[in-house]
């Protein structure tokens, strides 16, 4: 078993770590962000994005859709 002594000291390590992670990226202009998304592990996420799908089907909006989806696909392709 690991002592608590140095157990907290590898915590305290990473948190340091972290920390000079985030004062350089806020260096750098960046500034950090936290939000939701849908859990797509949930037994009804397939569900619902079937019948958000339904309600699009056939809506003008649909092939905007389409064309911003293909679009952020390309930039993402070429990107890497």
């Amino acid at each position: 078993m690991i002592p608590m002594e140095i157990h907290m000291a590898a915590i305290k390590q990473r948190a340091d770590k972290v920390d000079r992670h985030r004062q350089r990226m806020r260096a750098a202009g960046f500034r950090p962000v936290q939000f939701w998304v849908p859990d797509t592990r949930g037994a009804d996420f397939a569900e619902r994005v079937r019948q958000q799908c339904l309600k699009l089907k056939g809506d003008p909006a649909e092939l905007d859709a389409l064309r911003f989806v293909e679009e952020a696909a390309a930039q993402v392709e070429g990107w890497q």
